[in-house]
């Protein structure tokens, strides 16, 4: 019988803003709190350097936690990020939700754009570009750690964020930006032609200078129906396998992934994190516990 790794993942609370009921969602400004980074001691046992950053500090703690951590069990940082404003956003602000879900978003557009695998709105483009330069502070002055591995989404909107937001960054050695294209790590499959993927051949040559499309993604998108919306249950169990297959084969302390605000929602539902919904733009950082089981299949 063949052994499948899955894991149990939790959130680590008390170390950002995030975690915390107190903050809200919709009022919190990652960019002037330190990404939400709380500034706390550390149960680390080392005394930190008088000029270290908080997010220096931050970094030994994780690397405590993993140093010390009981055989199957790994904590990483994810990094959230969701796609800056699309063409879709727009139409929906225009329609309005109940008159989109209930006849727009089926459509591939309006006499006034098309939204099927919907790009990004100059406004997207100019939202992205500020988060690179968050991220060129963050990494410059602050010392965040740069992500070690970069994950996306395949629709068009994300995988314009990742490169606009990352591309030209100053990173460490060792940490190129080199973008993987994750087919699960998509948005709600089905119905919304915003959330159907164009041709593989399309992004592709769009794309391929930098990103690498997993050898397992189809020519035509295989996983949208238009009959059939994914409900949270479906999300939650294919998000769920995303990041089984992530935590199995990537041994990166720290992770970016650009996505999209349902798929994140998702995100945070299976690791155990408390809701916490982005805006167009937005990044959320999480620290994971993850146990390995192993399943007998």
């Amino acid at each position: 019988m063949s052994q499948q790794i899955t894991f149990n993942y939790t959130t680590v609370e008390g170390y950002f803003l995030q975690d915390d009921p107190a903050t809200v969602a919709q009022d919190f400004d990652y960019v002037s709190r330190n990404f939400g980074l709380i500034d706390r001691d550390y149960d680390s046992g080392v005394p930190g350097k008088p000029d270290e950053t908080q997010w220096q500090r931050f970094e030994r703690e994780v690397q405590r936690l993993n140093d010390t951590a009981p055989e199957g069990v790994v904590y990483k940082v994810l990094y959230m990020g969701r796609h800056g404003q699309g063409v879709h956003n727009v139409a929906e602000k225009r329609y309005g939700r109940e008159e989109w879900d209930r006849h727009w978003a089926a459509q591939e557009g309006d006499t006034l754009a098309r939204w099927s695998d919907a790009p990004l709105t100059d406004i997207g483009i100019q939202q992205a570009l500020a988060v690179h330069a968050f991220w060129a502070r963050q990494i410059g002055e602050a010392k965040t750690p740069a992500p070690a591995r970069y994950y996306t989404s395949p629709l068009h909107r994300c995988l314009e964020t990742a490169d606009l937001t990352f591309r030209g960054l100053t990173l460490p050695e060792g940490r190129p930006y080199k973008p993987v294209v994750k087919e699960l790590l998509r948005e709600v499959l089905g119905v919304h032609t915003c959330d159907r993927r164009s041709p593989l051949s399309l992004l592709q040559s769009t794309f391929s200078d930098n990103f690498t499309f997993e050898p397992s993604m189809t020519e035509a998108d295989e996983l949208w129906s238009p009959t059939h919306r994914e409900t949270n249950a479906e999300l939650d169990a294919r998000i769920k396998r995303l990041l089984d297959d992530v935590f199995s084969t990537d041994d990166s302390a720290f992770i970016s992934f650009t996505s999209h605000s349902g798929a994140i929602c998702a995100l945070l539902r299976v690791l155990g994190h408390r809701e916490f919904r982005l805006c167009t733009g937005g990044v959320i950082p999480v620290l994971v516990r993850a146990e390995k089981q192993e399943l007998v299949g």
